[in-house]
This record gives C-alpha cells, structure tokens and sequence, in this order.
C-alpha cells in the first residue's frame, strides 16, 4: 500500500505532525520513517525526559524532591538533534544518547514526567524547537494535546498491551524478563497518565492502532492518516 504525498491547504511548506502514543506502540520508530518520507525534521520529546532523568539520577538528585527536579530542568543545558538519521542527546556537557536508553532511565523516568513544572519547562522548550523548524514530526505523549495542539496533523499510535511488551522485549534484545518489561512499559505509563492522557484519543486526533500491522504497514497507516487530516 503506497501513501500519497501530504500537502496542507493552506501552506504545502509548513507542516507539523504531532503523534502521541504509549510505550511500545512503536512511535519514535514510526515518527523518524514518517519525518523521512515528507522530508522533515523529527522531535523525541521523550529523550528530553529521560536525558533531564539520567542528569538528576547522575547528581544524586532525590527523585522525590519535586522543587529539586523543576529547578534542574529549568537549569539544564539541554541540546537534542532533530534529524531522524541522527539522534544526539547531550545534558550539560555529556553525551547520553545511548545511555538514556538504559532499563533504569526507563525505570525513572516517570519522576520527571510527572513533575509539572518539569513538564511545563520541556514544553516550552519542545514549542520552540517545532517553531524554528518548516516541517517537523514530533512525537510524545502529549503532543497533540498541549505541545501542538493546532498541528496539521494529530495522530494516536497505539497498539495492544501484549504487541507493546514484545516490541519492547525486542528492541531491548531479550535482556529483559517479564516482571522488568512489565515494570518499563505498563507501570510507566500508569505514572505518566496520572497527568496526560495518551491512551485515548482527543477530539480531531486520529487513532491508528498497529497492533496486528508490521513496521512498513504502520507507517504508511500513519501516513494515510495525515493526508486524511490534510484534506480536511
């Protein structure tokens, strides 16, 4: 199945694609593919959490201490690429592109997610990156919500518990046992949805649901539903 190109009514330059979705389901691997497809520039928010999460774990910082957290995301020198080919992280002067993958980032991260005056410093921070770039996909868990609510496209990727663990056990290798996937995919987003919701969609936000669809039937699934909101 092959997918049109996406233009926008009103401006066929300016775009900004905005996808949420649960651990696991599959977005950031979605979202750089769809980011190459129309030739745009791609946001992880989520590596802003957890490169936020391994600087305050790397300080010593109380993970309890929600005035110590809001104090280190507003502090943090934070630089973060947006070329799908090329992820690059770096907090303060360390690179941590690979290590904010680690199970116990995963772990952790919620602490940072949760934190509101984390989450409203990383939001601004993520509407000024979508803002210098002409066409952009950015994905999280509250991106069609509160980062972009007024994107040209808002998608909710999604996809059942049991596709979401073994895409997650997968893409750690199997070096995780189920008690720990458990604990990194589900336990996570129960925390994090205790302040955004991102397993139902909102009003205008299209769901795909890849549960029985594999990596190039998703994306182009996802970029289906682009067209379908260019259209409108």
């Amino acid at each position: 199945m092959e997918s049109s190109p996406v233009t926008h009514a009103a401006n066929p330059t300016n775009l900004v694609i905005a996808i949420d979705g649960p651990s696991g389901s599959g977005k950031s691997s979605v979202s750089k593919a769809v980011a190459r497809a129309l030739g745009a520039a791609y946001l992880d928010t989520g590596a802003m959490y957890r490169a936020i999460t391994y600087s305050v774990l790397d300080a010593g910082t109380d993970l309890s201490d929600a005035a110590a957290i809001a104090t280190a995301v507003r502090e943090a020198k934070l630089e973060i690429s947006v070329d799908p080919d090329h992820e690059h992280v770096v907090i303060g002067d360390t690179v941590v592109t690979d290590a904010i993958r680690e199970p116990r980032i995963s772990e952790q991260v919620s602490a940072v997610a949760t934190n509101l005056e984390a989450r409203a410093e990383l939001v601004r921070r993520q509407r000024e990156i979508i803002a210098t770039n002409v066409r952009i996909v950015a994905e999280g868990r509250d991106i069609t919500t509160v980062v972009a609510p007024d994107a040209n496209a808002r998608i909710l990727l999604t996809a059942s518990e049991e596709a979401r663990l073994r895409r997650r056990g997968i893409q750690l290798g199997g070096t995780q046992d189920a008690s720990a996937l458990a604990s990194q995919v589900l336990e996570r987003d129960k925390k994090d949805s205790t302040v955004v919701n991102f397993t139902q969609a909102a009003d205008g936000v299209i769901t795909v649901d890849s549960s029985d669809l594999d990596f190039e039937q998703t994306i182009n699934a996802v970029l289906d539903a682009i067209n379908t909101a260019a259209k409108k």
